[in-house]
């Protein structure tokens, strides 16, 4: 593996085939190329194959497109992140091999568009350069016209040769993927595909093959985390949602406006961010929970209502899926730096639940919960997921429906009297009645953002604004009594615990995994319930000699990220300290072990 050659369709040897049990391929080009298509078959296709996958991608905020790289990890084994070092970097364009060459593993596979790539002969010894005229040969294999809109399915048949993938199934997913469309587009697709396929990779001397996947219970679906929580929502029983375009929240916002119909639901686009979230509050209150949803700039705009569903205590499910900020900042990046505003956001002291999502798996079930938690305490629940997540694909195991769907539909049963705000009530939680439901005593609440009594009407009373602002706190601190401690990946105590949230959980716990066997005493825990707290985190830390918050956002003006100073603020405890970086990625498994280390050293030599 260390020539640059240059493939031919003939004279090449028979491959020999090995065994392997994961592969980081990492596709790189313009975003006009297909990038994330071929990521997408070949991550479905895992899915479909009972293998474990997951995928990164950027993607450039500009209109006319740019630059776009698309990484997908498959293995036969537990796959916790998308892969440090790619195994297999596939090259579109000189500055795509350029930019990305650094990310292959010494000894890696570079397959390059020789029409468009002129290898660096210095790299020779380090790669294995398999250079293929992708472009002219898609020519050939479709015609002219149709070559910039195949070049990546050519491309896919290259690697599904390469990998010795299952060649029905994936006819099947690029039949799927085009149906409804002209006939011919399948067919010029499909003839791409077949044209790359049966290209003998002459350069490459052998193909490789996944050893066997051990057999899941149940069947597996393929989805990534926008997909998972909009279909999350759906089963959890909301049937009205309310929102304002804006990447990348936008995918959650169309999959429900095309799917809420489907069950006797809707979904509105509204004229801006402040409307979307009144309209939802305003669906709340009639009976059922409803959703809105932004990114950064638009959960900005909705902090004031945000603040008007916490004085009314209405349910209220707001979704924010995190990118780069500030400002309009870097919209196709990742970072988690909205807990802050998730957690605080607005005027006046206005306790919400903020829960987040550790994989596309858990945006289902956490859509779910917080649709629970909403109604249970009646209280708004901020959902916050990131780009990391909202853009990845991972297989799972299929849902069981029949047990999570369920009907919220509201109970118009009369009643003798009511008291929304009932300050006698056993659990001091606020319950509404869905309007329209009679009260046979005449006394009908109100609803408000204004101070009020225990009917909802507007007081100035300096004792009832105690009490009720008593009661909107203590709510939440019932939330976090009941909530089950997170549980650690690793031993209960040791040197070093690396905390994170959102999508930092594989990357940490494969962190841990790749200390423990260095002999190091690492392990890791992840946090979903972030307002409140949970109880207990205090008795976890103490069994630690160093706790790391692990966050994608800056470090701040005293060394630590927003979670670590929300940790440091609650338990007082100097040795919560922060591993911080805001460079619109995701972190690499090697990336938290280095930082740890130069920790480590730093706080040795203070010592």
């Amino acid at each position: 593996m260390s020539d640059s050659t240059v493939a031919s369709a003939s004279s090449v040897p028979q491959p020999k085939f090995s065994k392997i049990s994961e592969a980081v391929i990492r596709i790189a080009g313009n975003s006009q190329d297909g990038i994330q298509a071929i990521g997408g078959f070949l991550a479905r296709l895992a899915g479909r194959s009972e293998q474990e996958v997951m995928t990164f991608m950027t993607i450039p905020s500009t209109i006319s497109g740019g630059a776009s790289i698309f990484q997908v990890r498959i293995g036969t084994g537990e796959v916790l992140s998308s892969g440090d070092d790619a195994d297999v970097l596939l090259a579109f364009y000189q500055e795509s091999y350029r930019n990305h060459l650094s990310s292959l593993r010494k000894g890696g596979i570079v397959l390059f568009d020789s029409d468009h790539v002129e290898p660096d002969p210095s790299k020779s010894s380090e790669f294995h350069h398999v250079g293929v005229p992708i472009t002219s040969l898609t020519v050939e294999a479709i015609g002219g016209t149709a070559r910039d809109k195949g070049k990546n399915i050519y491309a896919l048949g290259l690697i599904a040769r390469m990998f010795d993938l299952n060649l029905a199934k994936l006819e099947k997913l690029i039949s799927e993927r085009f149906a409804g469309k002209d006939e011919s587009v399948t067919k010029n697709a499909l003839s791409a595909f077949h044209a790359g396929y049966a290209y003998n990779v002459s350069g490459l001397v052998e193909t490789f093959q996944f050893t066997d996947s051990s057999k899941r219970a149940g069947h597996q679906v393929v989805m990534n985390g926008n997909e998972a929580l909009a279909y999350g929502l759906i089963a959890a029983g909301v049937r009205f949602g309310a929102g304002y375009p804006i990447t990348p929240w936008s995918d959650i916002m169309e999959l429900l406006r095309r799917e809420l119909p489907k069950y006797g639901g809707m979904f509105i686009q509204c004229e801006d961010e402040i409307a979307s979230i009144s309209m939802a509050i305003g669906a709340s209150y009639s009976g059922r929970v409803a959703v809105t949803g932004s990114s950064g700039p638009g959960i900005s705009l909705k902090t004031e209502a945000l603040g008007w569903a916490v004085m009314a205590e209405i349910p209220l499910i707001v979704v924010d899926v995190q990118r780069g900020g500030p400002s309009t900042g870097m919209p196709t990046n990742v970072e988690q730096s909205d807990l802050n505003i998730a957690c605080f956001g607005g005027h006046g002291d206005s306790p919400r639940v903020v829960i987040a999502p550790s994989n596309v798996e858990d945006c289902f079930y956490v859509a779910i919960e917080a649709v629970n938690i909403a109604r249970k305490y009646s209280v708004p629940v901020v959902l916050v997921t990131d780009q990391a997540i909202a853009t990845r694909i991972e297989a799972f195991e299929e849902p069981d429906l029949k047990k999570l769907c369920q009907d919220l539909a509201p109970d118009l049963s009369p009643v003798q009297e009511f008291k929304p705000y009932d300050l006698q009530a056993p659990d001091g939680i606020t319950r509404h009645l869905a309007p329209g439901t009679r009260i046979a005593s005449g006394k009908y609440p109100i609803v408000t953002g204004l101070e009020h009594d225990e009917l909802g009407h507007p007081t100035s009373s300096p004792k009832l604004h105690q009490q009720m602002t008593d009661k909107r706190r203590n709510k939440l601190k019932a939330l976090a009594a009941e909530w089950t401690t997170p549980k650690v990946y690793g031993p209960p105590e040791g040197d070093v615990l690396l905390v994170g949230w959102g999508s930092s959980q594989g990357p940490l716990r494969e962190a841990v995994e790749k200390a423990r066997a260095a002999g190091d005493s690492y392990s890791s825990l992840h946090i979903r319930l972030l307002n409140p707290l949970p109880n207990g985190l205090e008795d976890i830390f103490a069994g630690y000699n160093h706790v790391f918050v692990v966050e994608l956002n800056d470090q701040g003006l005293y060394g630590y990220g927003q979670l670590a100073g929300i940790l440091r603020a609650r338990y007082c405890d100097p040795k919560i300290r922060g591993i911080n970086k805001s460079d619109g990625l995701t972190w690499k498994v090697k990336e938290i072990l280095q930082r740890v280390k130069e920790q480590l050293t730093t706080l040795k030599q203070k010592n």
